[in-house]
């Protein structure tokens, strides 16, 4: 929504809707003055209803617009895990959903493995639930337009919502967050050419109302997650494999291939409020979020495949340089220490400007490739925040990454120039800081 439409009776500079369509003649007693001042008075109240005019168009405006919607699941949306040919289990790994085969028929290890659910085997249920994905699946990689991620590593980057997506392989070699800037029904979209890997130990972390349920992510081939990985969100794959510990919350829906699960938990994500389609899931750990404001009013012409409505298609990646430092904080929050100078960077799409504040002063404004900025943090807790605005009318916003610093930073930081702090380095950039 625009920041118009953020509030049904409260306009921008504390203004209310009705005290500024009084203001402009169009409510209430008009102030009658005689001669050259009722002339210029009528003159200010034209200049008012104009005005006026112009907020009450981006009010209807801002109304053909609207964020991604949700993929819809149909009745695979039951199903905590389905496969096209067959499901193995391995050890007490635990199912919280309903599952499927078909047109397999083979579940194996279940017993000691539980479904807390329905297990249909080849039957006209797991067939429609079958159909269902597919049509979810080529709905997914459908979305457009997608953000590509550097080099297929999502590690240490916080994302609004949207579509990202790599041509080959989505990685996850530590934590990646997910920041739905306040709005339940944020949907963010991944899509993998070919796999989608997670490291041991890596997470997906929710955060600022973003849910489980409203998390798809496209796989042309296999997924395969790493021992111990936390995982949100619904998976849409050919082939699923899970090694030892992995937490699901959302689902691991396979198309033709097996799903493999040792020691598991899935847990079919329920959407709590304002949400999509398939139901929510529980929230993440990870760095603190930021609240939203308002953008503009106007679409880059892209609409949704579900009722035509022109889509926001801004977007921003959140992450520092060393990429280490994000992952370090994302993981551990603020009891491990970070030390010394690094960089924060925003890529994405139709960015227009971000400004960088640390401790809530200003450090640098960037209105152009690459948007990125020099941090120097003082000992102890420390915020930086990015305020991301866009030029396709995407609502504006803002990430924050809060972290402990070991010591002061002193002396010149390599690449920075003398009387500069937060300008970018010379010469080629790392992956990343093509905004």
């Amino acid at each position: 929504m625009s920041e118009f439409t953020q509030s049904s009776d409260t306009l921008e500079g504390g203004h209310t809707r009705a005290g500024f369509l009084r203001k402009a003649g169009l409510g209430g007693a008009a102030l009658v003055g005689g001669g050259a001042l009722a002339l210029r008075g009528r003159a200010r109240n034209m200049g008012l209803l104009a005005v006026a005019c112009l907020v009450a168009s981006a009010l209807v405006a801002s109304d053909a617009f609207a964020a991604q919607p949700p993929v819809g699941l149909g009745t695979a949306d039951s199903f905590a895990v389905a496969s096209g040919s067959t499901v193995t289990n391995t050890g007490p790994s635990t199912v919280n959903g309903d599952l499927a085969v078909f047109p397999g028929t083979a579940v194996t290890g279940f017993p000691p493995g539980t479904v807390n659910g329905t297990i249909h085997a080849a039957d006209a249920v797991a067939g429609q639930a079958q159909s269902d994905l597919t049509t979810a699946y080529n709905d997914a990689a459908g979305r457009t337009p997608s953000t590509s991620v550097p080099d297929g590593e999502l590690g240490g980057f916080t994302l609004t919502p949207g579509v990202y997506g790599s041509g080959s392989t989505l990685s996850l070699t530590g934590p990646v967050t997910l920041d739905a800037q306040g709005d339940p029904s944020a949907v963010f979209i991944f899509q993998a050419g070919s796999s989608l890997i997670t490291a041991s130990g890596s997470s997906v972390n929710l955060i600022n109302g973003a849910q489980s349920c409203n998390v798809f992510w496209q796989v042309g081939s296999s997924a395969t997650l790493g021992t111990s990985s936390v995982f949100r969100g619904n998976i849409l794959a050919l082939t699923i494999s899970m090694n030892d510990g992995v937490t699901v919350d959302g689902r691991a829906l396979a198309r033709n291939g097996a799903v493999t699960l040792i020691n598991d938990t899935i847990t079919a994500a329920r959407c709590a409020t304002g949400g999509g389609t398939t139901g929510g899931g529980t929230t993440g750990g990870g760095t603190t979020g930021g609240g939203t404001t308002g953008g503009g009013t106007t679409g880059n012409g892209t609409t949704s495949p579900q009722n035509g409505t022109a889509l926001f298609n801004g977007t921003a990646l959140f992450t520092t340089t060393p990429r280490s430092v994000a992952k370090t904080v994302a993981r551990f929050g603020t009891r491990r220490s970070v030390a010394g100078a690094f960089r924060t960077v925003v890529t994405g799409r139709f960015i227009r400007q971000v400004v960088f504040s640390l401790g809530g002063r200003a450090i640098a404004s960037r209105r152009k490739s690459p948007f990125e900025a020099l941090v120097r943090p003082r000992s102890g807790i420390n915020t930086v925040t990015a305020r991301v605005t866009f030029t396709d009318g995407t609502p504006a916003a803002t990430l924050r990454l809060r972290f402990r610093s070991r010591a002061v930073v002193k002396g010149r930081v390599p690449g920075d120039r003398p009387g500069s702090p937060s300008r970018p380095p010379r010469g080629p950039q790392p992956p990343g800081f093509t905004g």
